[in-house]
């Protein structure tokens, strides 16, 4: 089933601030929140649909990929993608602190702990986003690939298990949060009486202290490590798209979260042809006696060599297509061309007898220029090429 488009699910138009779009999205979680829809799978779906839209149209750079590309631009499988289509449930409590206030979600429905109103404090502090780049062949960006990369980052201290305590022994229970690693406040508006949740002060959301830290890690729970990761990169990425892997950033301290790992595409040069988005543009050059007799010439493409024909009277700038030779969307939604743009190649330096063939040439009434209507001019050739 096709996918709806985001500006529709939130109800706003295509030129919708950050407010109206902030508006919205809060208007329709509070109607389908599963909280106030119990056992209605119905509301829960319309709840991540539109808390999908939101985490894509609330970022301008999401937001533009998702203009300019649809769902592909900002599609993913569970775990990494291009923006949306990995939310689950905790993921989408997490942005209720932006769109509700620095009471949470929870404030609404009574605060609830034990439901899904009161949303479950994360343990430790979070880790950073890890950016990284990644050169890539046009052969590769073809196909799609698996790329194993070697990364330097913060992993999980394998000593403490990321907990940064000593022992077993070295851990007690936080006497200020009780283990819960939240703390309940009670805050005075003009709505009355609000109870929130904040992440407990003592531990930092831990919900333990560490009596004596490990020696491997300094009590930090993490360590600089050099670790191997395996990328699954689709077909038709560019360098204006960026891919997010989920939890495959810095790792969090004292058994924290871990961010992502960000990663940004560079092209490698190829040595016969150039990129044009999805098209693929090859010079060829002919020299003028196979531009004007008709020829026929192999010319790479990403798929290997393959044969054209030159019709006689060739003119330098004329552009041949090959249908489908280009690379795919990202996502796979089709496939560029290959454009062939033809040079006539002019020798530098000429022998004598060469010289006197082009003497007697020139003399020759079918040599002078005479182009006819049907011959295209530059703005006309790239007018044909864009359409």
């Amino acid at each position: 089933m096709a996918k709806r488009d985001f500006y529709e699910i939130l109800g706003v138009s295509k030129g919708a601030d950050d407010k109206e779009i902030k508006k919205a999205y809060r208007k329709i979680a509070m109607k389908y929140h599963p909280d106030r829809n119990p056992d209605d799978k119905a509301a829960e779906e319309k709840f991540k649909e539109a808390a999908e839209a939101y985490e894509v149209l609330s970022n301008a750079d999401k937001r533009a990929k998702y203009d300019r590309f649809g769902h592909a631009g900002v599609g993913g499988n569970a775990g990494h993608g291009f923006g949306g289509g990995s939310m689950n449930m905790e993921d989408i409590f997490s942005q209720f602190g932006d769109i509700f206030g620095d009471s949470g979600f929870d404030s609404f429905f009574g605060g609830g702990g034990g439901g899904r109103g009161g949303r479950r404090q994360a343990r430790g502090q979070k880790g950073s986003n890890l950016r990284i780049k990644v050169a890539l062949t046009l052969e590769e960006i073809s196909k799609g690939v698996k790329k194993k990369i070697k990364v330097k980052k913060q992993v999980e201290c394998k000593t403490c298990g990321g907990n940064g305590a000593k022992d077993a022994n070295s851990v007690s229970t936080c006497s200020t949060c009780r283990g819960s690693g939240i703390v309940r406040q009670v805050k005075n508006t003009f709505l009355g009486q609000m109870q929130t949740t904040v992440s407990c002060p003592t531990c930092s959301g831990s919900g333990q202290m560490v009596t004596a830290n490990c020696g491997s890690c300094k009590g930090e729970g993490r360590k600089y490590e050099e670790e191997t990761l395996e990328l699954d990169i689709p077909a038709g990425v560019d360098e204006s798209l960026q891919m997010s892997v989920r939890g495959k950033g810095n790792a969090g301290a004292k058994g924290g979260p871990a961010g992502d790992l960000i990663l940004k595409f560079e092209e490698k040069p190829h040595e016969h042809l150039q990129r044009d988005g999805a098209n693929l543009i090859y010079e060829l050059y002919l020299n003028f006696a196979d531009a004007a007799l008709g020829t026929s010439v192999e010319v790479p493409t990403i798929g290997g060599r393959v044969k054209i024909k030159v019709p006689p009277g060739t003119q330098a700038g004329k552009m041949f297509r090959l249908q489908g030779k280009g690379l795919p969307a990202v996502q796979g939604y089709g496939k560029g061309d290959q454009m062939i743009h033809v040079n006539i190649w002019t020798p530098k330096k000429l022998s004598s007898r060469e010289k006197e063939l082009l003497e007697e040439m020139k003399t020759l009434a079918n040599f002078d220029p005479s182009p006819g209507k049907s011959e295209k001019g530059f703005f006309d050739k790239m007018k044909d090429y864009f359409n």
